[in-house]
């Protein structure tokens, strides 16, 4: 089978403009069903257009995007959002809601059986290392910002949708909560088999997380391989952000034979 056939998202010549500006140009790339794809870039550079192409938030001016094989705007865009995870650095949590009934949104409206959404949401808060018994009845203000994170996680899973978009989302953290759900996301991501397009502009966390990174530059996808090959590249805006790597870390995924 070819390799396009088994994409979970294709970009076919994708230009988008707003105001006659292109804030993204020409993107061609598909996303592997499985994989996370990490789209680096400086701000400005155009990932988070990209994320919103992906879910209709947006509509290509030129070019076609495709999720599991049919252009977005073929799909019904309320069906096609729930059947993709959004998580954002603000988390966006409802503050009136408690912690089960945020999680547990999406499949309520697509008409679950209450008991059904009730074993869906406490799998998943456990699954993101909130007891349900701690914390399923607690209100947002009442969580710290990394617990907000993981909820706001659950709520993205909560439907078992086949892809997740993922908009910095732990870039509010502080430095050692960030690393702490970096890893958490890679183990449960092992586990669910999610596709999962991530937008950063932190070089350690892409390398860490990403199966391929993207590099965007002024709207373009200027490089696009796993992380040995983008660790490898010559581009200078590659490079650019290889030297902001101060150390390697000690997990075995960024082991000193990917820099050598």
């Amino acid at each position: 089978m070819a390799e396009e056939n088994r994409a979970a998202v294709e970009f076919h010549d994708v230009t988008y403009r707003l105001n006659d500006r292109p804030l993204v140009s020409h993107l061609t790339f598909h996303v592997r069903r499985g994989e996370i794809l990490v789209l680096l870039g400086r701000s400005g550079s155009g990932k988070t257009t990209t994320l919103k192409l992906i879910n209709r938030l947006l509509a290509p001016t030129e070019g076609e995007v495709r999720v599991e094989g049919t252009a977005t705007v073929d799909w019904d865009p309320i069906r096609l959002r729930r059947r993709i995870g959004y998580v954002i650095q603000e988390v966006g949590l409802f503050p009136h809601f408690t912690v089960e009934r945020n999680v547990g949104l999406v499949p309520t409206l697509e008409g679950w059986e209450p008991e059904r959404v009730r074993d869906r949401v406490h799998r998943l808060l456990r699954l993101v290392g909130l007891p349900p018994e701690q914390f399923a009845h607690r209100y947002p203000h009442e969580l710290s910002g990394g617990q907000r994170q993981r909820v706001g996680v659950a709520r993205a899973l909560a439907a078992d949708p086949p892809l997740l978009l993922m908009d910095e989302p732990f870039g509010a953290l502080d430095p050692l909560t960030r690393v702490e759900m970096q890893r958490e996301f890679h183990e449960w991501q092992q586990r669910l088999g999610k596709t999962v397009v991530f937008v950063t502009h932190d070089i350690q966390e892409a390398l860490f997380l990403a199966s391929r990174i993207g590099l965007m530059d002024e709207g373009r996808l200027v490089e696009l391989g796993t992380p040995t090959e983008f660790l490898r590249s010559s581009r200078p805006e590659a490079r650019a952000f290889i030297q902001c790597l101060r150390a390697v870390p000690s997990d075995d995924r960024l082991s000193e034979e990917k820099l050598s």
